[in-house]
């Protein structure tokens, strides 16, 4: 049976009383923290998973938005940084529109963090260093996947990831194909949100103008 409209409009929870307090005036320190508070939650899996959102344009020539997750692999203070095939669905957007936004939502914590900014291509050599690091089995994955291209069976991609698997035996030595690699984040706002009681959330937002982190609290 499916859940009806009331029930939708009942679904509610009480947060808690813990605010963000004082943050730290640089937003990667302050990031660095709050993972690693994910990382440690034992209820949160994959701390470092992050909602992507890109803009592209659709066959009738308007903006169109689409959303995934995908896994942070790297952050630093030039940005946050993934992995994916290049001739994906995401990838292509971010071609044609390179600003892009970053949700992590830690709902175990009534926690999220919101990023915008642009992202742009990592160098070879960090994708190359990043893909080397896998286990034999994703690098055989990222051969064997033409990502978001239409798959007419299930019985296909296994036959290919077959096929690449014989090409490149576990325990061999597996290239980087050229159609994978990196993205690197660059962000322009970096936006902590805390849930509390009486939905009387605290926000944090933390915008740059040209070098330096600014940052204010905002209403929820």
């Amino acid at each position: 049976m499916s859940v009806n409209r009331e029930e939708i409009a009942a679904m509610r929870r009480s947060y808690g009383e813990a605010g963000i307090g004082q943050l730290p005036d640089d937003p990667f320190e302050a990031f660095g923290i709050w993972l690693k508070d994910a990382k440690e939650n034992s209820i949160i899996v994959e701390a470092n998973a992050m909602v992507l959102s890109t803009i592209s344009v659709n066959k009738d020539g308007a903006d169109e938005l689409t959303t995934r997750t995908v896994l942070l692999k790297d952050f630093s203070h030039e940005g946050f940084t993934f992995f994916t095939n290049y001739s994906s669905r995401k990838a292509q957007s971010i071609e044609i529109n390179p600003q892009i936004s970053l949700l992590f939502p830690w709902y175990a914590m009534e926690r999220q963090v919101s990023i915008l900014g642009t992202a742009r291509k990592v160098s070879s050599e960090a994708s190359d260093a990043y893909f080397q690091s896998r286990p034999w089995a994703h690098k055989i994955g990222a051969w064997a996947s033409e990502q978001s291209s239409e798959l007419k069976s299930r019985d296909e991609l296994d036959a290919r990831y077959k096929e690449f698997a014989e090409k490149f035996p576990e325990g061999s030595h597996v290239p980087t194909p050229e159609h994978w690699g990196g993205f690197e984040v660059i962000p322009t706002s970096i936006e902590f949100w805390q849930g509390r009681y009486s939905r009387l959330h605290d926000r944090v937002r933390y915008s740059r103008e040209s070098t330096i982190w600014n940052w204010k609290r905002l209403n929820p």
